[in-house]
């Protein structure tokens, strides 16, 4: 690449992804968000206060131009004037401050024979629901269930876009949780990469498919179904476990019964199914544990064109109950307090 067009690519690209060569991880660098060193320390632990005054997501006249809009179980557009008709339920915003941004191009650049960055290029999306203090635990199954079409949806979109190789979908709820915004809202980044997290069940999944000639993850969840102990709820079409080996007490993991390697081909009916699954879960957690702080995040096979049939979509609930510190943090082992059995057992009461 010439020098002036490396000297451009620093100045107008505002995001990058670097590789860490020994941990094999990607980071981003998201220095479009022109964050300077000392605003850390000026603002601390500080988390927007849990009302509509100056609530960016109650008054969405500062926000970009709207990429879905949903009211009431149906899609709608904008009115005739071109605004955001009154009566949405669910919307999709372009993120304001993005950490991926689209581009026609993924230039890379390798400096000291080691060190390796390309574009962080891609779609970052806030998805918002409309009521300021009502979080998934306290929706409809009806209203939960337009939040998954909205998923899908948008997913079907983006996966076409140029550079995207995977479309994570997540949702932060809580201060300890990492949500800077108390308004509830999930989140959805494209990549033109995939994630060591998920390469690694990949690559797993893919072994033990080629030597068992099954999926892992239709294994667990058959297995789960007959000894009971580690369910927290089941209907026709999905499971949910405190699995095996949680990474933090009461994680659930929900998962369809049948082998679903691609979550945008969910169906309609499987759609209700996931959302009356959802409902119960995050009730038991919102009951259980008096509205703690969590994420969930859903993994599923990439969009990059390969074949991934031995895969299995699910998503993943981790309530806040601790904080990380040397031990987890170092040797990437995670310690949890109570026995997933029990964790099941006490949500199952709730």
């Amino acid at each position: 690449m010439p020098k002036k067009d490396k000297e451009e690519l620093k100045i107008k690209f505002p995001s990058e992804l670097r590789f860490d060569a020994v941990s094999r991880d990607w980071v981003v660098i998201a220095t479009g968000r022109a964050r300077r060193p000392e605003t850390f320390k000026e603002e601390g632990e500080k988390i927007k206060e849990d009302t509509t005054k100056d609530c960016p997501f109650c008054d969405l006249s500062d926000q970009e131009i709207p990429v879905l809009i949903f009211s009431h179980g149906k899609r709608v557009g904008l009115t005739k004037e071109g605004k955001i008709p009154r009566n949405w339920t669910t919307i999709v915003l372009p993120n304001k401050y993005p950490a991926f941004f689209p581009s026609s191009r993924l230039d890379e650049e390798i400096e000291g024979g080691i060190y390796h960055k390309i574009n962080a290029a891609g779609f970052h999306e806030v998805v918002v629901l409309r009521n300021h203090h009502r979080q998934i635990a306290q929706l409809s199954v009806k209203r939960i269930k337009e939040l998954i079409d909205v998923y899908q949806s948008r997913y079907l979109s983006l996966m076409k876009e140029k550079f995207v190789s995977y479309i994570s979908i997540f949702h932060n709820h809580g201060r300890r949780a990492g949500a800077s915004i108390a308004h509830p809202h999930s989140q959805i980044i494209t990549t033109p990469l995939v994630d060591v997290d998920l390469k690694n069940a990949l690559e797993n999944s893919s072994r033990y498919f080629k030597k068992h000639k099954k999926c892992i993850y239709c294994v667990m969840g058959k297995w789960e179904q007959k000894v009971k102990k580690r369910i927290v709820f089941e209907n026709k079409d999905f499971i949910v476990v405190c699995p095996f080996a949680s990474k933090s007490a009461f994680e659930m993991i929900v998962s369809p019964k049948k082998h679903r390697p691609y979550f945008e081909r969910i169906t309609e009916k499987e759609k209700w199914s996931l959302s009356e699954a959802f409902k119960v879960a995050f009730y038991k957690l919102y009951k259980g544990l008096g509205a703690p702080s969590y994420n969930f995040y859903l993994h599923t096979a990439p969009c990059d064109g390969r074949n991934y049939n031995y895969y299995h979509w699910h998503f993943t609930i981790l309530p806040k109950t601790s904080t990380w510190a040397g031990f987890e943090l170092g040797a990437r082992i995670e310690i949890s307090t109570v026995e997933p059995e029990k964790a099941a057992q006490y949500l199952r009461k709730q």
